[in-house]
């Protein structure tokens, strides 16, 4: 039985593409202020990030908690 996911803002939702709208939206730099994680802030690079955050739950719920803020402020990410 499939369980629904209605109220669930991150569902469907790679970690890659969320990281990738909010580098977009916010860039490395505002990332960085916002997140004070050295892979946002010290030569910051997707792939880098990508595999910290996949280590790392503290980090990871941090930017998931950035990125449902980011929903309910701007709509949704990359315009569409």
């Amino acid at each position: 039985m499939k369980t629904m996911q209605a109220n669930n803002p991150l569902h469907g939702v790679t970690l890659e593409k969320l990281l990738n709208d909010l580098v977009d939206f916010y860039g490395w730099h505002q990332l960085g202020r916002r997140i004070d994680i050295r892979c946002f802030t010290h030569e910051p690079s997707v792939a880098s990030s990508l595999k910290f955050l996949r280590r790392t739950p503290w980090a990871r719920a941090q930017v998931e908690a950035l990125y449902i803020d980011f929903l309910r402020q701007d709509g949704k990410p990359g315009g569409t």
